[in-house]
C-alpha cells in the first residue's frame, strides 16, 4: 500500500484527492496537512509537513506559490518524494524545483489531467504541420472566478509544448490592446477568460487560409486532476531521484 501525504487536504482539491484515494485499493492517506484539522477526516492533520509523525512514501501538494519552496524543502529533509500540482510557480521556484531532484524524485506538471497531457503529445505531432502551411496558433483558457494567476499554467503548458516542436521560434502575446499592428506569423496568442465555477476548458486553434482546426479539452470536475496526481504518485514509488513529468508518467 502507497502511504500519501495529502498537503492542503482541506482544500477543493484536497477534498477531491480524498475522494479518489478512497476508491484505490493500491493507495491510501496516511496524513494531511493544513492549518487546522476540521474533525471530517479519518487520518491525522498536522499543520506542517515536518511536523507530521506518520511515515509516508509520498506528498501530494495542491496548493499556492507562496508555500512551495518550504514545501520543496520540507520534502528534502524528510527525503519523500513529491508530487507538485501547484501553478504560478516563478522561474526561481522552477530552478528550486530543479535542484531539488538530485536530492528526490519530483513531478511537477502544470496540469495533473491525463487528457491534458495526452493532448500535449497530439499538439507536437500538429503543430509543426500546420504552422508550415501558415497556419496561426491561439490558445483560449477559460476557469472559475477564483483563480489567481493568468494565463493558466495548463496554457503556458500547451504554449510550450506547441513552441518546442517548432524549434521555440514563437513568442508569446498575451494582450494586444497595445499594439496597432497586424498579427506577427512567429506568435502564439493566449487568452484567459475568468468566470463562474469554470473547472477548466483551453482551446487550442490553428487557423488557416479557409479552414480552422481546434482541439480542446474541457474538464468537469476535479477528480480528473486527483486521479492523474494518484499515477504520478505510483509512478514514483521506484525513482530515486529526478525531475518528471505528467509525460513521463503517460509514457
Amino acid at each position: 500500500m502507497i502511504g500519501v501525504i495529502i498537503n492542503g487536504c482541506n482544500g477543493k482539491m484536497g477534498l477531491a484527492l480524498n475522494e479518489v484515494i478512497q476508491m484505490d485499493h493500491q493507495v491510501e492517506i496516511v496524513a494531511g496537512i493544513d492549518v487546522e484539522d476540521k474533525g471530517y477526516y479519518n487520518f491525522p492533520v498536522y499543520q506542517s509537513i515536518l511536523e507530521c509523525e506518520k511515515e509516508a512514501d509520498v506528498v501530494i501538494d495542491f496548493t499556492f506559490s507562496g508555500i512551495t519552496d518550504r514545501v520543496i524543502d520540507a520534502c528534502v529533509e524528510k527525503n519523500i518524494p513529491l508530487v507538485l500540482c501547484t501553478t504560478g510557480l516563478s522561474d526561481t521556484q522552477l530552478a528550486h524545483v530543479e535542484e531539488a531532484s538530485k536530492q528526490i524524485p519530483i513531478v511537477q506538471s502544470y496540469n495533473m489531467s491525463l487528457g491534458i497531457n495526452t493532448l500535449v503529445k497530439a499538439l507536437q505531432f500538429v503543430a509543426p504541420i500546420l504552422a508550415e502551411e501558415g497556419f496561426d496558433i491561439e490558445l483560449v483558457e477559460r476557469h472559475h472566478n477564483q483563480k489567481i494567476d493568468a494565463p493558466s499554467g495548463t496554457a503556458i503548458l500547451l504554449a510550450n509544448a506547441i513552441n518546442k516542436s517548432l524549434g521555440n521560434s514563437y513568442e508569446y502575446v498575451y494582450d494586444r490592446s497595445q499594439k496597432r499592428e497586424i498579427r506577427n506569423k512567429k506568435e502564439i496568442g493566449i487568452s484567459a477568460v475568468r468566470g463562474g465555477t469554470i473547472v477548466g476548458d483551453h482551446e487550442v486553434i490553428f487557423a488557416g487560409k479557409d479552414e480552422i482546426i481546434e482541439l480542446n479539452h474541457h474538464a468537469y470536475s476535479k477528480a480528473v486532476f486527483a486521479k492523474g496526481a494518484v499515477a504520478a504518485a505510483k509512478f514514483l514509488i521506484d525513482k530515486k531521484n529526478g525531475r518528471f513529468t505528467m509525460q513521463d508518467v503517460i509514457a
